[in-house]
């Protein structure tokens, strides 16, 4: 947004580039751009073992997503830690910026296989497509935790 007001500057007092864009009906478009140039504030993202996506705007203990379900059945684990045939980390607090998924705790004691991985990696697309493109199936809303 910055740019367009440097760009939107009256010169002289005559019509700034930007009213001249306005007024040749191309500015539409100009500003559709601007608006996607402004990043969404980070969030949790968080990937059920049902594959909905829940979200959160600040930090969040796992201990609280998990107390909606078996919290000893289940555990929470960073997507950046997961590795092919490595063990996935529990971790206990979850950080904006970050997506995380719901694992039952039997995945604690063996490594991740292949073909786990790739489950997981559709499973989050799907979250994440529907999160983008507005479906509610699966999606929850933003929570603020308090």
């Amino acid at each position: 947004m910055g740019r367009l007001r440097s760009f939107d500057r009256q010169v002289n007092g005559s019509l700034t580039p930007l009213q001249h864009l306005r007024r040749m009906g191309i500015c539409h478009s100009f500003d559709a751009v601007a608006d996607m140039e402004a990043p969404a504030p980070a969030t949790v993202k968080l990937v059920l073992q049902d594959g909905e996506l829940q979200e959160f705007a600040q930090p969040v203990k796992a201990s609280h997503v998990l107390q909606s379900m078996h919290p000893t059945a289940y555990f929470v684990c960073d997507a950046d830690d997961m590795v092919i045939d490595g063990h996935a980390p529990a971790v206990n607090e979850l950080r904006p910026g970050k997506l995380y998924f719901v694992l039952p705790v039997s995945m604690l004691r063996r490594p991740l296989h292949a073909e786990e991985m790739a489950a997981l990696a559709v499973k989050a697309n799907t979250a994440l497509v529907g999160k983008v493109d507005g479906t509610a199936k699966n999606r929850r809303s933003i929570t603020n935790v308090k």
